[in-house]
């Protein structure tokens, strides 16, 4: 009986061991495919990448594409025709109302220490922002580092007056988003917070952890306060900034002025450009991979987001040229309205769910064209830890930085549905060197970086397709 049971144990024994070693096996063979079919695309995307010739013509024939602008426009057939011509299985555009808010004659401002003392800075009026009066805002200026200083004044010591955000990023925080974040409110919500103290106008300090003389315009809002009680914005460059602090230090007295002439219009039609290979086994279930198309009007918006655009349509690219065959629909969103209301994404996510599209997978670029480091993705622990075994497979490319939390704007609606999303990191140390000014053009876009970044892209497509995006229950 004792020998049975110790034969049976030994054979149990053998059978599980022949098992571990036989999985062993096929998780060796899987990693060794994967690994190969990822050399095959990052090969594809270094040779014959077509990316930055798209980024040239979207740039530096086109231009940058404000919401509502003729060059928004221009950009949208341009990209429908460039996925066109990739043979993909649907091409289409998905209408969207967008704001239509137009700069108008370049802004002009000065400080004033004393009369006929002047010395001019560079402003640029913030997206959203009403016009100055036609001969322009002059008033004395106080300096505040950020919004909860406004009640600490109050309104004696507000109305009246310009107010000046100086709250610079911190150069201490080595992630660059969180640097913004962490003072981007000024930005957005400045006007709306002082004109409730009487403020007459505000002065913000650009977002940009360099000292130059670009300025740095940028999404901002009234929240729901009537037209009549607000009040102009403009950012300053952050040497403008640097210089009027100084300034107001010596001489509190100093005024500003500033003359601005934008205008916001009724909206208008616009369109999500939206291309796709369909699955071959699962055709229902989506994968995401997107940047927004549209821009501020200041430089060519190369890195944000004209980087993102075309590595998304590289990424199908270069999929269907080495043959590969996604057993999942693959889809390139070139998402409309991201500045100023997001409103391509929303409408997508809105018809989506309408239609009752099954999304898995959501990948945007919208972090410049800068060397990849890797991906953050938005899901649950157990999600992530799976893609996370993955993160080997990209070390020999330097791009193996997997890390929970965040994605992208534009694929963040449609995180109600359930699906996965994630966000390629490209090293983020010089992007707000760039971010919203008249620094972003092409020729600040390297070419082996951008392709670096659509081929890590296109291979971490591979693998959601490959494998799904959710870990088994």
């Amino acid at each position: 009986m004792s020998g049975k049971i110790s034969v049976g144990i030994l054979f149990l024994f053998c059978s599980l061991s022949l098992g571990v070693h036989t999985l062993e096996a096929q998780s060796e063979e899987a990693s060794s495919r994967d690994a190969l079919m990822i050399r095959s695309i990052f090969d594809e995307t270094l040779t014959g990448g077509q990316a930055y010739d798209w980024l040239r013509f979207l740039s530096l024939q086109i231009g940058g594409r404000l919401s509502g602008s003729v060059e928004a426009e221009q950009a949208v057939e341009y990209t429908k025709t460039v996925m066109n011509d990739l043979g993909l299985d649907r091409v289409y555009l998905q209408p969207v109302m967008v704001p239509k808010w137009v700069r108008g004659a370049p802004e002009y401002a000065y400080f004033e220490t004393a009369p006929g003392l002047s010395t001019t800075v560079p402003i640029t009026a913030l997206g959203g922002s009403v016009a100055t009066p036609s001969m322009g805002l002059k008033a004395k200026i106080v300096e505040v580092k950020g919004i909860e200083e406004l009640e600490q004044l109050g309104r004696n010591k507000i109305a009246g007056k310009i107010v000046f955000f100086n709250r610079p990023m911190n150069a201490q925080t080595i992630q660059t988003f969180q640097a913004y974040s962490a003072c981007v409110d000024q930005r957005y919500s400045g006007a709306a917070e002082s004109a409730k103290y009487g403020a007459v106008g505000v002065i913000v300090r650009s977002m940009n952890l360099r000292l130059d003389d670009f300025p740095h315009t940028g999404g901002m809002s009234y929240g729901d306060s009537p037209i009549s009680s607000r009040i102009p914005a403009a950012a300053i460059s952050t040497n403008g900034a640097e210089l009027l602090s100084a300034t107001l230090s010596l001489n509190p007295e100093t005024q500003f002025y500033f003359k601005q002439n934008c205008r916001t219009f009724p909206d208008v039609k616009s369109y999500n450009v939206i291309g796709e290979i369909k699955g071959s086994v699962y055709p229902e279930e989506i994968l995401v991979v997107g940047g927004h198309l549209d821009s501020w009007d200041l430089g060519d918006g190369a890195h944000d987001d004209g980087a993102g655009v075309v590595q998304s349509i590289e990424v199908l690219r270069t999929l269907k040229a080495i043959g590969y065959k996604p057993k999942r629909t693959l889809r390139a969103v070139l998402f409309m309205n991201e500045e100023n209301g997001l409103r391509g994404a929303t409408e997508y996510a809105s018809e989506a769910a309408s239609l009752g599209e099954k999304h898995v997978f959501g990948l945007e670029s919208d972090s410049g064209g800068f060397t990849p480091r890797g991906f953050q993705f938005d899901t649950n622990e157990a999600n992530f830890e799976r893609i996370a075994q993955w993160s080997p497979l990209f070390y020999p490319y330097f791009t193996d930085r997997f890390e929970l939390g965040g994605s992208g704007a534009d694929v963040g609606p449609l995180k109600p549905q359930g699906a996965v999303l994630a966000g390629l990191r490209p090293d983020s140390q010089r992007y707000f060197d760039h971010h919203h000014s008249d620094h972003d053009t092409f020729d600040q876009v390297n070419k082996r970086e951008l392709e670096l970044g659509a081929a890590a892209m296109a291979s971490l497509i591979y693998l959601i397709d490959t494998y799904g995006a959710n870990a088994p229950e």
